[in-house]
Protein backbone atom coordinates (compact mmCIF):
# COMPACT_ATOMS: atom_id res chain seq x y z
CA UNK A 1 0.00 0.00 0.00
CA UNK A 2 1.87 3.49 -1.35
CA UNK A 3 -0.56 6.33 -0.47
CA UNK A 4 -0.48 7.28 3.12
CA UNK A 5 -4.45 7.23 4.26
CA UNK A 6 -5.22 7.94 7.72
CA UNK A 7 -8.53 5.56 9.34
CA UNK A 8 -11.55 7.05 9.78
CA UNK A 9 -12.67 8.93 13.18
CA UNK A 10 -12.91 6.14 15.59
CA UNK A 11 -15.89 5.06 17.51
CA UNK A 12 -17.34 3.48 20.50
CA UNK A 13 -19.43 0.43 18.52
CA UNK A 14 -16.16 -0.72 17.05
CA UNK A 15 -14.10 -3.92 17.98
CA UNK A 16 -10.55 -2.67 18.93
CA UNK A 17 -7.13 -5.04 18.88
CA UNK A 18 -4.28 -3.22 19.57
CA UNK A 19 -0.35 -4.30 19.18
CA UNK A 20 1.43 -3.00 22.55
CA UNK A 21 5.43 -2.93 20.94
CA UNK A 22 5.80 -0.04 18.30
CA UNK A 23 1.96 0.69 18.56
CA UNK A 24 1.39 2.00 21.94
CA UNK A 25 4.83 1.90 23.41
CA UNK A 26 8.02 3.10 21.40
CA UNK A 27 10.13 0.07 20.60
CA UNK A 28 12.95 -0.26 22.95
CA UNK A 29 16.52 -1.68 22.67
CA UNK A 30 15.35 -4.80 24.45
CA UNK A 31 11.81 -5.76 25.45
CA UNK A 32 12.40 -5.12 29.05
CA UNK A 33 13.70 -1.44 28.66
CA UNK A 34 9.94 -0.16 27.41
CA UNK A 35 8.90 2.51 29.74
CA UNK A 36 4.86 2.59 29.84
CA UNK A 37 3.19 5.53 31.30
CA UNK A 38 0.19 6.47 33.01
CA UNK A 39 -1.93 8.38 30.41
CA UNK A 40 -1.29 5.02 28.21
CA UNK A 41 -2.97 2.86 30.90
CA UNK A 42 -5.61 5.63 31.71
CA UNK A 43 -6.15 5.19 27.63
CA UNK A 44 -6.73 2.05 27.62
CA UNK A 45 -8.64 1.79 30.62
CA UNK A 46 -11.01 4.29 29.24
CA UNK A 47 -11.59 2.87 25.64
CA UNK A 48 -11.91 -0.49 27.07
CA UNK A 49 -15.24 1.12 29.32
CA UNK A 50 -16.47 3.19 26.47
CA UNK A 51 -16.16 0.14 24.27
CA UNK A 52 -18.24 -1.82 26.54
CA UNK A 53 -15.49 -4.05 27.15
CA UNK A 54 -14.49 -4.69 23.21
CA UNK A 55 -10.98 -4.20 23.20
CA UNK A 56 -8.06 -6.38 23.71
CA UNK A 57 -3.92 -6.37 23.64
CA UNK A 58 -2.67 -9.13 20.73
CA UNK A 59 0.88 -9.23 21.46
CA UNK A 60 3.72 -11.14 21.01
CA UNK A 61 4.67 -11.12 24.36
CA UNK A 62 3.48 -13.33 26.62
CA UNK A 63 0.42 -12.77 28.76
CA UNK A 64 2.18 -12.58 32.06
CA UNK A 65 4.40 -9.97 30.58
CA UNK A 66 1.74 -8.02 29.37
CA UNK A 67 0.00 -8.03 32.77
CA UNK A 68 2.96 -7.02 34.44
CA UNK A 69 2.93 -3.87 32.15
CA UNK A 70 -0.45 -2.78 31.90
CA UNK A 71 -1.42 -4.35 35.32
CA UNK A 72 -5.28 -4.97 34.72
CA UNK A 73 -6.51 -8.60 34.46
CA UNK A 74 -9.86 -7.48 33.49
CA UNK A 75 -8.42 -6.81 30.17
CA UNK A 76 -8.85 -9.24 27.52
CA UNK A 77 -5.44 -10.20 26.16
CA UNK A 78 -3.86 -12.18 23.28
CA UNK A 79 -0.23 -13.10 24.11
CA UNK A 80 2.69 -15.30 22.03
CA UNK A 81 0.90 -14.22 18.73
CA UNK A 82 -2.39 -15.85 19.90
CA UNK A 83 -0.97 -19.50 21.76
CA UNK A 84 -2.33 -17.89 24.97
CA UNK A 85 -5.63 -15.56 25.36
CA UNK A 86 -7.62 -14.44 27.92
CA UNK A 87 -11.07 -13.72 26.57
CA UNK A 88 -13.59 -10.93 27.94
CA UNK A 89 -15.19 -13.29 30.33
CA UNK A 90 -11.41 -13.84 32.01
CA UNK A 91 -11.31 -17.70 30.62
CA UNK A 92 -7.76 -18.51 28.75
CA UNK A 93 -7.30 -20.73 26.33
CA UNK A 94 -3.47 -21.93 25.17
CA UNK A 95 -2.71 -23.44 22.27
CA UNK A 96 0.66 -25.71 23.46
CA UNK A 97 3.85 -26.14 22.49
CA UNK A 98 5.50 -29.91 22.84
CA UNK A 99 7.44 -28.99 25.53
CA UNK A 100 10.19 -31.27 24.70
CA UNK A 101 10.36 -29.85 20.63
CA UNK A 102 10.83 -26.43 21.93
CA UNK A 103 13.60 -27.00 24.79
CA UNK A 104 15.68 -28.97 21.83
CA UNK A 105 15.75 -25.77 19.75
CA UNK A 106 16.12 -24.00 23.03
CA UNK A 107 19.64 -26.21 23.77
CA UNK A 108 21.17 -25.94 20.18
CA UNK A 109 20.35 -22.26 20.20
CA UNK A 110 22.30 -21.44 24.02
CA UNK A 111 25.65 -22.12 23.08
CA UNK A 112 25.52 -19.72 19.87
CA UNK A 113 23.67 -16.81 21.91
CA UNK A 114 26.57 -17.10 24.57
CA UNK A 115 29.47 -16.93 21.68
CA UNK A 116 27.45 -14.09 20.13
CA UNK A 117 27.28 -11.23 22.08
CA UNK A 118 24.36 -9.08 21.40
CA UNK A 119 22.27 -11.64 20.54
CA UNK A 120 19.55 -12.07 23.21
CA UNK A 121 17.22 -15.36 23.47
CA UNK A 122 13.72 -14.79 25.01
CA UNK A 123 11.86 -17.91 26.18
CA UNK A 124 8.02 -16.52 26.23
CA UNK A 125 6.89 -20.29 27.11
CA UNK A 126 5.02 -21.23 24.01
CA UNK A 127 7.87 -19.57 21.50
CA UNK A 128 11.29 -18.81 21.27
CA UNK A 129 12.51 -15.45 20.11
CA UNK A 130 16.21 -14.58 18.75
CA UNK A 131 16.70 -10.62 19.24
CA UNK A 132 19.42 -8.92 16.95
CA UNK A 133 18.81 -5.39 17.68
CA UNK A 134 22.66 -4.74 19.36
CA UNK A 135 23.68 -6.88 16.51
CA UNK A 136 21.97 -6.00 12.64
CA UNK A 137 24.43 -7.07 11.20
CA UNK A 138 23.58 -10.60 12.28
CA UNK A 139 20.10 -10.30 10.79
CA UNK A 140 20.08 -12.81 8.17
CA UNK A 141 22.27 -15.10 10.32
CA UNK A 142 19.52 -15.84 12.76
CA UNK A 143 16.95 -16.47 10.31
CA UNK A 144 19.21 -18.94 8.45
CA UNK A 145 19.75 -20.42 11.90
CA UNK A 146 15.94 -20.12 12.86
CA UNK A 147 14.77 -21.96 9.61
CA UNK A 148 17.41 -25.04 9.88
CA UNK A 149 16.21 -25.63 13.97
CA UNK A 150 13.14 -25.27 12.87
CA UNK A 151 13.48 -28.59 10.86
CA UNK A 152 15.09 -30.40 13.65
CA UNK A 153 12.10 -31.58 15.53
CA UNK A 154 8.54 -33.51 14.08
CA UNK A 155 6.94 -30.57 15.18
CA UNK A 156 6.07 -28.09 12.51
CA UNK A 157 7.21 -24.72 13.92
CA UNK A 158 6.97 -21.67 11.57
CA UNK A 159 9.31 -18.39 11.63
CA UNK A 160 7.73 -15.21 12.80
CA UNK A 161 9.87 -12.10 11.64
CA UNK A 162 9.73 -8.51 13.20
CA UNK A 163 11.76 -5.84 13.97
CA UNK A 164 14.78 -7.23 14.62
CA UNK A 165 13.67 -10.41 16.09
CA UNK A 166 13.06 -13.95 14.39
CA UNK A 167 10.59 -15.78 16.59
CA UNK A 168 9.97 -19.45 16.54
CA UNK A 169 6.19 -20.76 17.12
CA UNK A 170 4.18 -23.66 16.70
CA UNK A 171 2.46 -23.18 12.79
CA UNK A 172 -0.72 -22.24 11.98
CA UNK A 173 -1.90 -19.73 15.11
CA UNK A 174 -1.10 -15.81 14.61
CA UNK A 175 -2.40 -12.62 15.12
CA UNK A 176 -5.17 -12.99 12.48
CA UNK A 177 -6.63 -16.45 14.41
CA UNK A 178 -6.98 -14.63 17.69
CA UNK A 179 -8.83 -11.86 16.32
CA UNK A 180 -11.17 -14.23 14.65
CA UNK A 181 -11.91 -16.26 17.84
CA UNK A 182 -12.21 -12.69 20.00
CA UNK A 183 -14.80 -12.19 16.88
CA UNK A 184 -16.63 -14.96 17.48
CA UNK A 185 -17.20 -14.49 21.31
CA UNK A 186 -19.01 -11.65 23.66
CA UNK A 187 -18.75 -8.51 23.16
CA UNK A 188 -16.63 -8.81 20.56
CA UNK A 189 -19.11 -10.56 17.90
CA UNK A 190 -20.95 -8.30 15.60
CA UNK A 191 -18.76 -5.15 15.30
CA UNK A 192 -16.39 -3.75 12.89
CA UNK A 193 -13.19 -4.79 13.99
CA UNK A 194 -10.25 -2.25 14.16
CA UNK A 195 -6.57 -3.60 14.44
CA UNK A 196 -3.74 -1.26 14.62
CA UNK A 197 -0.16 -2.88 14.17
CA UNK A 198 3.48 -2.21 12.82
CA UNK A 199 5.50 -5.17 12.37
CA UNK A 200 5.54 -7.82 10.19
CA UNK A 201 4.02 -10.43 12.60
CA UNK A 202 0.70 -7.94 12.26
CA UNK A 203 0.03 -8.74 8.95
CA UNK A 204 -2.17 -11.96 9.81
CA UNK A 205 -4.17 -9.38 11.67
CA UNK A 206 -4.36 -6.84 9.14
CA UNK A 207 -5.27 -9.65 6.40
CA UNK A 208 -8.27 -11.25 9.30
CA UNK A 209 -9.70 -7.45 9.49
CA UNK A 210 -9.52 -6.80 5.80
CA UNK A 211 -11.71 -9.98 4.87
CA UNK A 212 -14.51 -8.81 7.01
CA UNK A 213 -14.19 -5.06 5.30
CA UNK A 214 -12.63 -3.87 9.31
CA UNK A 215 -10.11 -1.27 10.19
CA UNK A 216 -6.79 -2.16 9.20
CA UNK A 217 -4.04 -0.03 10.66
CA UNK A 218 -0.18 0.18 9.65
CA UNK A 219 1.90 2.57 12.26
CA UNK A 220 4.68 3.84 10.36
CA UNK A 221 6.04 3.17 6.37
CA UNK A 222 7.12 -0.10 5.16
CA UNK A 223 5.22 -2.73 2.77
CA UNK A 224 1.43 -3.92 4.36
CA UNK A 225 -1.76 -4.79 3.61
CA UNK A 226 -3.62 -2.42 6.14
CA UNK A 227 -5.89 -0.41 4.49
CA UNK A 228 -4.68 2.84 6.12
CA UNK A 229 -1.58 4.53 8.17
CA UNK A 230 -1.00 6.28 11.65
CA UNK A 231 2.75 7.59 11.56
CA UNK A 232 3.93 6.52 14.77
CA UNK A 233 2.93 5.84 18.49
CA UNK A 234 1.89 9.79 19.65
CA UNK A 235 -0.57 9.28 16.63
CA UNK A 236 -2.30 6.03 17.70
CA UNK A 237 -2.67 7.14 21.27
CA UNK A 238 -4.32 10.57 19.60
CA UNK A 239 -6.32 8.88 17.39
CA UNK A 240 -7.78 6.24 19.60
CA UNK A 241 -8.00 8.94 22.42
CA UNK A 242 -10.32 11.18 19.67
CA UNK A 243 -12.89 8.08 20.39
CA UNK A 244 -13.30 9.12 24.03
CA UNK A 245 -14.36 13.06 23.52
CA UNK A 246 -17.44 13.82 24.92
CA UNK A 247 -18.00 10.21 26.25
CA UNK A 248 -17.29 10.36 29.83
Amino acid sequence: MSPFIAPPSPRNEWAYFLDVDGTLLDIAETPSDVFVDVALLDLIARLYRASSGALALVSGRSLSDLDSLVGSARIPMAGQHGLERRDGAGRLWIHATPPKAKCAIKEALTPIVERHTGLILEDKGLTLALHYRKVPHLGTYVLRLLSRLSKITDTPFELQRGKCVVELKPAGVDKGTAIAEYLSEDPFRGRTPVFIGDDLNDEHGFSEVNKLDGISVKVGTGPSCARYRLPDVADVRHWLASALRGQE
